[in-house]
């Protein structure tokens, strides 16, 4: 995957008013990111220093940069909470205010600690060499984050039986849930990226879209071959 950066003004405000997938396609639906409604209505953060973002990695971290190269944490979500891996470890920064972009959020934050000198820089070709790499083997039931219990096990049961039935199959961690991103591979082209169970599952027991990925698979007329599900 390619890093195209998202240039940010080099000012103490920093609005975060230009189109990126941070943002619904439609004002007025829910954020996928902050969990409520976009209004459409420019949002200013106060930087501590100029910075931009990465486009996310194959695990959905987006690359906090500053000067040419210089990548000051990764930012991703969890479960509508924020959470940034930087030299000092991961810490979860919570949930962004109302009609903030949470990686905005997190990108402010890290700008922060790291204008306190509490947090290094490493190069971003660093970053770009250490991209999540596949497990040897199946991979555990659950994430880590998810806690053991029946619920999860029966919802991870099902979802594993669901990528099965559309020719996904999970390659780095356990079922995260439905509305965290999964890495996952599609087994009709060797594609490995971040997906959310809950749009693989489709509506009302339905299936997802034959348009199964960046980059369009191997088209949708081979998809329904491959695929005995979109059959029926």
């Amino acid at each position: 995957m390619t890093t195209q950066l998202l240039e940010r003004p080099v000012v103490a405000t920093t609005p975060s008013t230009e189109p990126d997938d941070q943002k619904p396609a439609n004002p007025g639906q829910p954020d996928h990111q902050t969990g409520t409604p976009d209004t459409g209505a420019p949002v200013a953060l106060q930087a501590a220093m100029p910075y931009r973002i990465g486009a996310p990695d194959n695990a959905g971290r987006y690359p906090v940069i500053i000067g040419q190269d210089l990548v000051i944490g990764r930012a991703h979500r969890w479960s509508r909470d924020w959470w940034v891996e930087t030299s000092a470890g991961e810490t979860n920064f919570g949930r962004p205010d109302k009609g903030v972009p949470g990686v905005e959020m997190a990108a402010a934050r890290l700008a922060e600690q790291y204008a306190a000198g509490e947090i290094t820089a490493i190069p971003l070709d660093q970053i770009r060499a250490e991209a999540l790499q596949p497990l040897t083997g199946p991979v555990p039931l659950l994430h880590p984050r998810m806690p053991v219990n029946d619920r999860n096990i029966k919802s991870a049961e099902t979802a594993f039986a669901g990528l099965a039935k559309l020719r996904w199959s999970a390659v780095a961690t356990g079922f995260p849930g439905s509305d965290n991103h999964w890495v996952l591979r599609c087994e009709l082209c060797g594609w490995v990226g971040p997906k959310f169970w809950s749009h693989l599952r489709g509506r009302n027991g339905g299936l997802p879209s034959l348009h199964r990925h960046e980059g369009g698979c191997v088209g949708p007329d081979r998809v329904r071959e491959l695929i005995p599900a979109y059959q029926q």
